[in-house]
């Protein structure tokens, strides 16, 4: 058997919003040859995942069960793969390029012979995976060769996950043959940066800033425009160095990776580490004094102007429209 697989994971129960989006890469990858990519979801139980993916433009789901797959833990997700892997010879595996991800399929890639290609942005003909270098100063052009799979990691907010195609999936489970004394280490709580980390990946809505803001002070005109909208506030790496607002609120290279419906970027010049961040958002709207800010290259809408003039009128427009 052959075709592109995507691996899925899961979030408190819940297929992860960046899953989506590799499947979204998946499907792409698949079309080179008219197909439609195949999900795989893993656990000791595993039927509920399966019916949410299978909901969403894959052609098959695979749940691989094993009741040492309980938990996540490296050993069992890569030994349970490789014995899949191994059995059915697909052409490509997609993941999503998450912290789980990176722990592991460095690991399958090095067992299986083959080498991962990591954090990939996008697809061509060919196909031809392109991923970003130098913080996003420079962009690499990579292919496949040799035998084997091919293994690739989706950057997050690189791929759009509504573009996915509801469609019921057909259903198979595969049961590894994992022994005990396999599993080298103890699964322990989930990776998560602070206690208080906001999950801006997750943000349909977000109102960024940047030092165009000028001091701490004057961030609650931000504060009041995310709140009328309804919206994430996130901000510029300045903005975090200087602690007016917490780290985990920094979006770029540096910072979280987003992809909401709407980005605001207030006081944001556009610094190629910034961008790198925020440039799969569906749609962009910058606000800045400076017309040839970098920052417009990438804005869908631009506000050419004062934000101390330009934010106050367009929360008080936000506010009057909602009344």
């Amino acid at each position: 058997m052959s075709g592109v697989y995507v691996v899925l994971e899961d979030r408190g129960g819940r297929i992860s919003r960046i899953s989506w989006e590799a499947v979204a890469a998946a499907n792409l990858l698949a079309a080179q040859s008219g197909a439609k990519a195949n999900a795989v979801v893993i656990g000791a139980q595993t039927e509920a995942l399966a019916k949410e993916a299978a909901t969403k433009g894959v052609a098959k789901v695979v749940r691989i069960e094993h009741p040492l797959l309980a938990q996540y833990t490296a050993d069992g997700f890569t030994t349970a793969l490789e014995e899949f892997i191994r059995a059915e010879s697909p052409d490509y595996f997609v993941f999503p390029h998450s912290y789980q991800v990176r722990d592991y399929v460095p690991a399958l890639a090095a067992r299986l012979g083959r080498v991962l290609i990591g954090d990939v942005t996008a697809i061509g003909d060919g196909p031809v995976f392109t991923r970003q270098l130098m913080q996003g100063r420079l962009s690499g052009n990579y292919k496949s060769t040799g035998s084997g799979p091919c293994f690739i990691s989706v950057q997050s907010g690189a791929f759009r996950a509504d573009t996915a195609e509801s469609a019921a999936a057909e259903s198979s489970t595969f049961t590894p043959t994992i022994d005990a004394a396999q599993i080298r280490t103890k699964p322990g709580e989930p990776f998560r940066g602070t206690a208080q980390t906001v999950d801006l990946g997750s943000a349909q809505m977000i109102v960024a800033v940047g030092r165009g803001i000028k001091e701490a002070d004057n961030l609650p005109l931000i504060q009041d425009l995310a709140a009328a909208l309804g919206a994430e506030i996130a901000a510029s790496r300045p903005i975090c160095d200087n602690g007016w607002l917490p780290i985990e609120r920094q979006v770029g290279s540096s910072g979280q990776t987003v992809a909401p419906k709407l980005y605001l970027a207030v006081g944001i010049s556009g610094a190629i580490q910034h961008l790198v961040g925020m440039k799969g958002s569906q749609c962009i709207v910058a606000i800045n004094k400076d017309a040839e800010a970098p920052i417009f290259e990438v804005a869908d809408y631009g506000i050419v102007g004062d934000l101390f003039e330009v934010v106050p009128a367009l929360t008080e427009a936000i506010k009057s429209a909602r009344q």
